[in-house]
């Protein structure tokens, strides 16, 4: 039944595009997270009226964060070649869009972990600073807990336009389900691999946002 509704299905290979989509999407991602928050906690700290307050550095990282959020994911990748090539050894496959994807995402993700980090009640901030409380404290213990609703809310956010860079990274041979629908798909004129490959992106984005959704419910105490 399967077969003859998908009839230029090759499902090796389409099961081999999901896992690879499913790595570049996970490896991406946990790196975005990481740098992200550090990006994030750099812009609020160094901002006006914050522990470090410090113009130079925050104008240099805001610059940063804000060109490599704007150019579109695409040019990205064909900017960061030789970059790539470098790191990786190669333009091809999924390891080679890694270095695009997390380049495209952390600062993205870290403009939404500045802006949770500024929804913290100042309350507690100055309440914690009172108490003595150390800038590791300060970090650890009041600000990323109070913002983690919000933080989890923001990489889920991520990991959605995560799962979208990927399809667009297979546009170039980085494989995914993206390369899939391009090579397979759209190029042979198979709309069915098309559609089953546009279907599992789907799936996979929803499972992201389900899960994303619970763990935000269950530690937002508001």
């Amino acid at each position: 039944m399967i077969s003859e509704l998908f009839p230029n299905v090759v499902w090796p290979d389409l099961w081999e595009a999901t896992r690879q989509t499913l790595y570049m999407s996970g490896v991406s991602l946990i790196a975005t997270f990481f740098l992200g928050i550090l990006l994030g906690l750099l812009l609020f700290l160094t901002s006006k009226g914050q522990l470090w307050e410090n113009r130079m550095i925050n104008v240099v990282i805001s610059a940063f964060v804000n060109i490599f959020r704007s150019i579109p994911f695409i040019i990205l990748i064909i900017l960061l070649i030789p970059f790539t090539k470098a790191i990786v050894g190669t333009m091809l496959g999924p390891s080679a869009a890694l270095p695009a994807l997390i380049i495209g995402a952390a600062p993205f993700y870290a403009r939404l972990v500045e802006i949770g980090l500024r929804e913290v009640d100042k309350g507690v901030i100055e309440a914690a600073k009172s108490m003595g409380a150390k800038t590791s404290t300060l970090i650890f213990k009041v600000l990323l807990p109070e913002s983690m609703p919000a933080l989890v809310s923001g990489i889920t956010v991520t990991a959605i336009a995560l799962v979208g860079f990927t399809a667009m990274a297979g546009a170039i041979s980085a494989g995914g389900l993206g390369n899939l629908a391009y090579l397979q798909g759209f190029q042979r004129s198979n709309n069915d691999v098309t559609l089953l490959a546009t279907v599992l992106i789907l799936v996979i984005v929803f499972i992201i946002q389900f899960i994303g959704d619970i763990i935000t419910s269950k530690i937002d105490k508001r």
